[in-house]
């Protein structure tokens, strides 16, 4: 049986969202200690954040507990609405600033960036419409290159905006947009397999396209069935993740290994995190699912 070459410059690991971790604090998610004992388990040595405040935020402690299960952080993730202009600036930076101070005591390099949903994903509630104005978009790219400037300048961090669904920064027409917009030197993407896949996009054709603003990896995968009833219905994302629209790999779309493929023909090295997006899960859910998606990345080579 043939091998698949080594993806040596892939470095995998895993998140809070594969264990239904979206918010700080929620009695149904999976309690800090119990995910961060399972994901050493499950084999996958970095680990992102997740919501600020779902992981202790004193470093001494978080880096007791890190290194008691080998464990490393890899990025700190923070939520913007920078579409909205500099009157959003303040308390912005007053957020990013805690994410990226605990994210550097980390000894990590990255800051993923989550733009706003224009619908909400807990009540599904329209917050404001979907599609930005030129305005916005001028507001959007130019907040957006402060902020990677500022964040490099203060904690030494580069940050990856993540298109979403449910944000302005979501189909390929959007996410084109939105880097022919933005300096290349002060910002990159986390491309996210999974919500790529959600919204049309290509993610072989984007890293093919885009490469060099390629600066890290979020692994995950749709169910077509699912998705095109989600799509056919006008679900939100936060009830679509409900009916299990992230699936499981290699079960969904895209299919990882071209995917992983055209990341490492890019020469550089890039995290992979495991994300599958699964608010609310029942607590024995994560860590087999998390177990067989280590097994079947390592047959990918990485």
């Amino acid at each position: 049986m043939a091998t698949a070459p080594a993806l040596d410059r892939i470095r995998v690991g895993s998140a809070p969202d594969s264990w239904g971790v979206w918010f700080p604090d929620d009695p149904r998610q999976t309690p800090w200690h119990r995910f961060l004992d399972e994901v050493a388990e499950a084999g996958y040595p970095w680990i992102e954040l997740g919501p600020y405040g779902y992981l202790p935020t004193d470093p001494a402690r978080l880096t007791d507990e890190l290194d008691r299960r080998g464990l490393k952080v890899s990025a700190g993730t923070v939520f913007t609405g920078l579409h909205r202009g500099p009157s959003v600036w303040q308390d912005t930076w007053e957020h990013v600033g805690r994410v990226a101070a605990l994210t550097r005591a980390m000894g990590a390099r990255h800051l993923v960036v989550i733009p706003s949903f224009w619908r909400d994903d807990r009540t599904a509630e329209i917050l404001e419409p979907p599609e930005l104005t030129s305005e916005q978009w001028g507001h959007l790219a130019r907040g957006t290159e402060r902020l990677g400037r500022e964040v490099k300048e203060t904690y030494g961090l580069d940050i990856v905006v993540h298109p979403h669904a449910d944000t302005h920064i979501d189909t390929e027409p959007h996410v084109a947009r939105f880097l022919d917009a933005t300096d290349p030197d002060l910002v990159r993407l986390c491309l996210d397999t999974g919500h790529y896949a959600y919204c049309g996009g290509d993610s072989v054709r984007l890293i093919e396209t885009y490469g060099e603003r390629i600066g890290y990896l979020h692994l995950k995968q749709v169910d077509p069935e699912i998705l095109a009833r989600v799509v056919a219905d006008g679900v939100p994302f936060g009830p679509a993740v409900r009916r299990g629209v992230m699936c499981e790999p290699p079960s969904g779309v895209p299919d990882l290994e071209p995917v992983l493929a055209a990341a490492q023909k890019l020469g550089v090295d890039l995290f992979a995190i495991v994300e599958q997006d699964m608010y609310p899960c029942a607590p024995n859910a994560p860590l087999p699912i998390a177990v067989r998606t280590r097994r079947f990345l390592r047959s990918c080579g990485a």
